[in-house]
């Protein structure tokens, strides 16, 4: 069950997080090969300043850091083609330059995602999660 976290340096409209959201799911789905029910997202909004990246010339641009804890077991490729999808999404949706955008992935086994129901066991290409 990923939980992808977006932070953002300005508040942002909630039918523009809605529609982010769907595109963050889509992305993930096809790119780590798996479902959509069980992706978690969280959109946090800070004032302008309350984000920092070091190389970031121009805050009042936006700046936008992102933290997925994901299971292990993607390749490098696929975990490099999410972090570049994320910043595309961010980059047409919100027009903040990539330059100022940060991506972080923590890995984690499948038995450290919980639902009421189960806990998720490690990923294999094209697995539906939640399916029995």
């Amino acid at each position: 069950m990923p939980h992808l976290q977006f932070e953002f340096n300005r508040p942002l409209e909630n039918a523009d997080k809605i529609e982010f959201a769907e595109r963050v799911r889509q992305l993930f789905s096809a790119t780590m090969e798996t479902g959509t029910d069980h992706i978690s997202i969280s959109i946090r909004e800070y004032g302008t300043y309350n984000l920092s990246i070091g190389r970031a010339t121009e805050p009042e641009k936006g700046i936008a850091l992102v933290n997925a804890d994901i299971r292990e077991g993607r390749t490098l490729n696929q975990r490099r083609t999410l972090c570049l999808g994320f910043m595309e999404l961010i980059n047409k949706q919100w027009d903040i330059p990539k330059e100022q955008m940060y991506v972080t992935l923590t890995e984690h086994k499948g038995e450290d995602f919980h639902l009421v129901e189960r806990y998720l066991v490690g990923w294999y290409a094209g697995e539906d999660p939640l399916a029995d």
